[in-house]
């Protein structure tokens, strides 16, 4: 008996050591470092894995694989036995090939090169996890790099996009010429309000508010009343009484209303006194002028109350007559491929409606996420709200943007949904502050969510034997064998046209979407249905399709038959009296020479055409589409995609496919005459605007009209979380505020360019100003404060001096000689100062805020 069991001790043990114990998170240390992307004559990048071995387990060519996400780019070669392979969208593998092997205590390095070029941190692979496999090739576990670092971007050749890249990269020595034409005002010199209202008239005294006041206010101001009583309450720590009367007195701000014309505009206007007795009255043409009243009431109030500290409320005796420049004046935010919580939401409405913005396009849907509950179809967010890993053939959501292999992980943001109460919640909040949300389902590309949603329903009733209830909101063509490739690089994120089911999908969305809005009590009255970047090739090998276009003769591209799915939505949604949003895409039509032009079907319908592109051969896109009867959202990409990044530092996140935008640029627009301030390729080559822009079309003066007005984007692809989101948001969001609401620069219609520019930076340095001294500084306790950008400042050495000066006037430059990071107790830069070693220089506003940190040698 004894010996039996010494006999099966020793099979079992002979057994069990067969079986390698798989790593565990934390024992496999990876790094990844861009090497050049100046080291080919064709753009290419090299980048280097490193891959530390911390575990007891013996990677083989047969029994892992590493997958990740990164900003699409074709891989090309890697070496040392493993290859790189694309998947779908954003999500790549590592596989070894034969005589792979890496031991425990080993380390090894593989060098691969991509397409293109890769100039950001964030372009590096993202969301690291390991799979590994048995012998006959099962999946038994995965693991996620949790020691994961991205080596900086320290060289030129890690910054430059190649040869044909004109964008300086922003060292110190190029901020520093960059600022030169900057100067600091004093506070008297800047108007306390932004956005500039139209007027505003000083008698230049100041009134003292030393006691409490009351908020008072005619009938049907409720909602006004309550707002600025609570945020005082707030802020001060004592909430005002609210009374509802007929006429103001000493110590109260008193709301009304009555018809008002401020600048010939009559909706949103507003009149604000602040006189000596002490009393304030704001006066709105409707309660949307009011509200705005309010804000400019609080944008006077001195900065540091804002972050909780004493401070005499002397504000000027003043008359302000304002209204905006634009009826629509808009931010848009992509949720559906990082998401952000309803508090986020919330706090973004809040400062929104603090710069008089009045439009939140909400965009709900994309390749990547559905996050809206819908009744009846809970597949979208079963399915559709959910990434992890899987397969490119399964009907679920595979890992993007690095969220990694496991839905809700810590730190990880590709899963979750709005519930239907969390969605009337925002929208209850976004009324009371004049914010109109609209919300975007993006067809009939971008559609791989709910496509995947859709299948996993069919799939389900399929196994139960109801092939009816599975083809009722089926989206695609079992049989289609269309070839494209997204631009996101999907290959089947288009839904199919010519099914009936795709339309009653859409329609079922939509009136439950109307639901939720009749439930919170607030009107629908835009319908983003999204549209853009439905790939070459779609629906060209579709025998439904085919079937469909023969019962149209007219159209001899299957591309155009996004035309007619967007017949069919527009007459689904003007049957529900709704405006209708879309990219400029649904408004267009390919010609006979391959060329978009105007669709003229769909001018008078309500539609409005958000119309992004504004580069090169498009940078008149916007006014043809105006001139062709459309009125127009302008949403630009060179000045109001807020999630390109504001310049080519590595360290500073976002994408940079157009180019950067900074605030600069979303305060530097004319939107009648884009040519003055469309200056710069994508590459960042200065535009010969005389001459390349001579044979583009002009807006013609009768449709001027059709300009409806302005919207700022955020797409999420790189954004992680609020904070990130604040970074992209903020100060740009300030400065397209200027655009938005306040009137006609005077640059923008002088002919003499050298003239024109001049009081272009005579303008900025006054904004620049406003940013450093007020509304930075602001923004550290509004709202509960904001994870917004400090610029970093210029510097050189000159004659063995440290020389140094600010983007924003008024912002404090801190250094180190000792190779230490700048903090706030470090020296203050004043003027020229003798130095030696190396020299770190930080910018900070009067909130303790601080820039990324520049070095000089």
């Amino acid at each position: 008996m004894k010996n039996s069991v010494v006999a099966f001790s020793m099979v079992l043990l002979l057994f069990t050591g067969c079986k390698q114990k798989t790593p565990v998170p934390g024992e496999i240390k990876m790094n990844w470092e861009l090497v050049s992307n100046e080291y080919a004559e064709t753009p290419k990048a090299m980048a280097k894995f490193s891959i530390e071995n911390n575990s007891q387990f013996t990677f083989k060519d047969d029994n892992w694989a590493l997958y990740f996400n990164q900003m699409p780019r074709t891989p090309l070669s890697a070496d040392k036995n493993v290859e790189i392979q694309f998947i779908s969208g954003d999500w790549f593998v590592m596989k070894p090939t034969e005589n792979f092997s890496l031991k425990p205590g080993e380390t090894i390095e593989i060098t691969t090169e991509h397409s293109d070029w890769i100039i950001k941190e964030t372009d590096a692979p993202l969301g690291p996890y390991f799979v590994f496999y048995d012998k006959k090739g099962n999946e038994t576990d995965t693991v996620p790099v949790t020691d994961y670092t991205i080596l900086p971007f320290t060289r030129p050749e890690q910054a430059n996009r190649h040869k044909n890249d004109y964008e300086p990269i922003p060292t110190a020595e190029w901020n520093f010429e960059n600022n030169t034409n900057l100067s600091v005002l004093a506070k008297d010199e800047l108007l306390p309000v932004i956005p500039s209202p139209v007027s505003y008239k000083v008698t230049g005294n100041k009134v003292v508010f030393d006691d409490y006041v009351r908020i008072l206010h005619t009938e049907g101001l409720e909602n006004e009343a309550r707002f600025i009583s609570e945020f005082l309450g707030k802020l001060i720590g004592g909430q005002p009484t609210v009374e509802q009367t007929t006429e103001a007195s000493p110590y109260s701000i008193f709301l009304t209303t009555e018809k008002l014309s401020v600048n010939g505009k009559t909706a949103e206007a507003y009149r604000m006194e602040i006189k000596p007795d002490k009393s304030i009255s704001i006066t709105g043409s409707d309660p949307a002028g009011v509200f705005y009243g309010i804000q400019s009431l609080i944008s006077m109030l001195p900065v540091e109350i804002f972050r909780g500290e004493d401070a005499e409320v002397a504000l000027d005796e003043v008359v302000i007559e304002d209204a905006p420049r634009f009826p629509y004046r808009g931010l848009q935010i992509d949720v559906a491929r990082s998401f952000q919580t309803k508090e986020t939401i919330k706090k973004m409405i809040d400062i929104l409606s603090f710069y008089k913005g009045n439009y939140f396009v909400i965009y709900l849907t994309e390749d990547e996420g559905w996050r809206l509950e819908i009744d009846g179809l809970p597949e979208l967010t079963e399915v559709g709200a959910q990434r992890g890993h899987t397969s490119k053939e399964a009907n679920l959501l595979h890992p993007s943007y690095g969220s990694g292999p496991f839905p809700y992980a810590d730190g990880t943001y590709g899963s979750c949904y709005y519930t239907k109460e969390d969605f009337i919640e925002i929208l209850k909040y976004a009324q009371a502050r004049h914010v109109n949300i609209i919300p975007a389902v993006n067809f009939p590309g971008h559609s791989r969510a709910a496509i995947k949603s859709m299948e996993a329903r069919y799939e389900k009733y399929m196994a139960l034997g109801d092939e009816e209830k599975a083809n009722e909101f089926r989206l695609i063509d079992p049989e289609e064998n269309s070839k494209y490739i997204s631009a996101q690089w999907y290959t089947d994120n288009v839904v199919n046209v010519a099914r009936e089911s795709t339309y009653k999908f859409y329609e079922t969305v939509v009136d439950a979407i109307i639901a939720l809005y009749d439930e919170a009590g607030v009107e629908l009255e835009f319908f983003h249905t999204g549209g853009d970047e439905v790939p070459e090739g779609s629906w060209s090998e579709s025998p439904m399709c085919e079937e469909l276009l023969k019962t149209l003769p007219e159209i001899t591209d299957p591309k155009n038959l996004q035309a007619v799915f967007f017949r069919r939505v527009v007459e689904m949604l003007n049957s529900k009296n709704l405006k209708i949003g879309g990219w400029e895409e649904v408004a267009l039509l390919k010609d006979s020479k391959g060329q978009y032009i105007p669709n003229p079907e769909f001018a008078g319908k309500q539609v409005y055409p958000y119309v992004w592109n504004n580069l090169g051969a498009n940078t008149d896109l916007a006014y043809r589409m105006a001139n062709a009867g459309y009125p127009v959202i302008l949403c630009n990409v060179s000045n109001f995609y807020f999630d390109l990044a504001y310049n080519k530092d590595p360290r500073d996140p976002g994408h940079y496919w157009a180019g950067f935008v900074n605030t600069r640029d979303a305060w530097q627009v004319a939107p009648f005459n884009m040519f003055l301030t469309t200056t710069h390729t994508s590459m960042g080559r200065k535009i010969d605007i005389e001459n390349e822009y001579a044979g583009l079309e002009r807006l013609k003066p009768e449709a001027k009209t059709n300009i409806a007005g302005v919207q700022a984007q955020i797409w999420s692809e790189t954004i992680k979380g609020e904070r990130m989101l604040e970074y992209y948001l903020l100060p740009k969001l300030i400065g397209f505020a200027e655009s938005a609401w306040s009137p006609e620069q005077n640059w923008e219609t002088m002919d003499d360019r050298s003239r024109r520019e001049a009081e272009m930076e005579k303008g900025w340095n006054i904004f620049a100003n406003k940013l450093a001294q007020k509304e930075l500084p602001r923004m550290a306790g509004i709202f509960g404060g904001f994870n917004y950008r400090v610029p970093a400042p210029g510097a050189k050495i000159e004659n063995g001096n440290l020389v140094a000066n600010s983007a924003y006037p008024g912002l404090t430059i801190r250094y180190t000689t000792d190779g230490t990071e700048p903090t706030q107790t470090s020296t203050v830069y004043k003027e020229p100062v003798p130095v030696s070693g190396k020299v770190k220089l930080k910018a900070f506003d009067t909130a303790g805020k601080g820039s990324l940190t520049m070095e000089l040698n």
